[in-house]
């Protein structure tokens, strides 16, 4: 290993333990968010209100030092609240185009299942193209461009469902869950978690995080390793559960999430326990069951069906 790999995944580490000062006893799903930006990815956090996916958001925020911005969404937002608008200037007598929130590198859509399907719907631009059209102009978002959106499950009222097409434009979608009881009680004594937000260094600059990004792709993807994703990607179209299996987008996000996922471990070649670690995240909202078996579990259960060495269980 090069010394430019050695510095970068010391970075990483240094990332991992800043999130972890404050998203206490979650260290899968923080490397699970980190895997997911760094995989230049857009990231669905969904869990109950009050779990931690705003603070995980903006921690993630502040150790890559990037420009931040959050929107909360409502029943009332307009897409122009997002993007931005042409304002006339009575001086020129002219539009000029006021930018938006997301125009920022991390963009925050806190409870994005609580606002329409128009509003939601403003995303799926920035998201593909990295960039938004008003007017018949078009805008380029800043570079690097991720969305973190969090939401509510859908048992809840006031909120719209996301469309398939929207859920495929997130490569993973994460839950933190409630706090073992330990940690539970630390942040009831008031020594963790947000009091100590303000104290969370950037560890990571832009040019690591671009470094970072060229790197994934050179992780090494053994033709054996392939066949094993093919065999999968395969038993999420054709088992009996599935209504609708795995997209080449979701494909792609799998391949390059498990390559990403060998690096920050310290490795230039893909495992299969790298493409195991990252499948549910991947997987759980892309695919549709045909029964009660649905999201995380349907994936677990496709996981579960296929050996590595070869054949469906």
């Amino acid at each position: 290993m090069n010394h430019l790999i050695a510095t970068l995944l010391k970075e990483i580490d240094a990332s991992l333990d800043e999130l972890c000062k404050v998203i206490l006893g979650k260290e899968q799903q923080v490397q699970l968010a980190l895997t997911c930006i760094l995989s230049n990815g857009h990231l669905l956090i969904e869990d109950l209100p009050g779990m931690g996916k705003t603070t995980l958001a903006y921690t993630l925020s502040r150790t890559l030092g990037l420009d931040y911005k959050r929107v909360q969404f409502t029943s009332d937002l307009l897409p122009a609240d997002l993007i931005g608008a042409s304002v006339f200037d009575a001086q020129t007598s002219s539009f000029s185009f006021h930018r938006g929130p997301i125009f920022s590198s991390i963009f925050l859509a806190d409870e994005l299942n609580r606002a329409t399907p128009k509003a939601q719907s403003a995303l799926l631009e920035a998201m593909e193209e990295g960039q938004v059209s008003v007017d018949g102009e078009t805008y380029v978002l800043p570079e690097p461009f991720f969305v973190i959106a969090t939401q509510n499950p859908q048992t809840q009222s006031g909120t719209f469902p996301l469309p398939e097409s929207q859920l495929d434009r997130f490569m993973f979608r994460i839950s933190l869950g409630y706090p073992e009881p330990s940690i539970e009680r630390e942040i009831l004594k008031g020594n963790k978690g947000r009091a100590v937000l303000d104290q969370v260094k950037q560890v990571l600059s832009k040019d690591s995080l671009v470094k970072i990004q060229a790197l994934v792709d050179q992780v090494k993807v053994s033709d054996v390793l392939l066949d094993y994703v093919q065999r999968l990607i395969a038993q999420t179209r054709q088992d009996d559960l599935c209504h609708f299996g795995l997209s080449p987008r979701g494909a792609l996000a799998l391949m390059k999430s498990a390559q990403c996922w060998a690096l920050i471990h310290g490795r230039e070649h893909v495992l299969p326990e790298d493409v195991q670690a990252v499948f549910v995240a991947v997987v759980g909202h892309r695919i549709i069951g045909k029964k009660e078996t649905q999201g995380e579990q349907l994936a677990r259960h496709v996981l579960d069906s296929v050996d590595v060495v070869g054949g469906v269980r």
